[in-house]
């Protein structure tokens, strides 16, 4: 197929409007088709999978493809945003913020960062930016955590959410249920 008549894409974009959020070192902005590439090759790698809950593990063909469109369609109940660290000089994609609606002005944040940048201080500032924005005008934001994933929980602790108790999640990567602590940050 040359070039001339490859076949067009032509997705309907709704996250143009989707603030974006600056922080020191990130810019966290509406996810687009370029970051693909970079989502698939950290979604894929089993140390972040396994520590999601909808991350299936191995990932299968057009998994990336179908997330993206829906993200970017504006489909589902959350909305997400990619961790872009170019202006810091690493790359445009480093993990992904999102944030799921609620009933009664509530929301649930989720995240992954890619192995790359554990242990920077970047999901943190991450988590921290997007609450400071509250794209969602949420009173309360909530986030479950995999009780063998007691990095993300600091994350959590130190944009101020409290721990709230314990509870169990399906992960899809894992194809079992898993014990997780939940927290609550108010929001005001």
């Amino acid at each position: 197929m040359t070039p001339q008549s490859a076949p067009h894409r032509l997705d309907e974009v709704k996250t143009q409007d989707q603030v974006t959020v600056p922080s020191r070192r990130l810019s966290l902005r509406p996810l687009r088709r370029s970051d693909m590439g970079l989502i698939e090759l950290y979604a894929a790698d089993a140390r972040v999978a396994l520590r999601t809950p909808s991350i299936p593990h191995p990932l299968p063909p057009g998994a990336t493809d179908a997330f993206v469109t829906r993200v970017m369609a504006g489909q589902g109940e959350d909305m997400v945003w990619a961790m872009d660290a170019s202006e810091a000089g690493m790359d445009e994609l480093v993990g992904v913020v999102s944030l799921k609606r609620m009933d009664r002005a509530q929301s649930e944040i989720g995240y992954w960062v890619a192995p790359i940048v554990w242990n920077t201080g970047l999901a943190s500032e991450a988590v921290t930016a997007l609450l400071a924005a509250n794209p969602t005008g949420a009173r309360q934001i909530f986030g479950t955590i995999f009780q063998d994933n007691p990095a993300s929980a600091r994350v959590l602790t130190n944009a101020g959410f409290d721990y709230i108790g314990d509870a169990e999640t399906f992960c899809v990567g894992r194809g079992a249920v898993v014990p997780t602590w939940t927290y609550i940050r108010q929001m005001a």
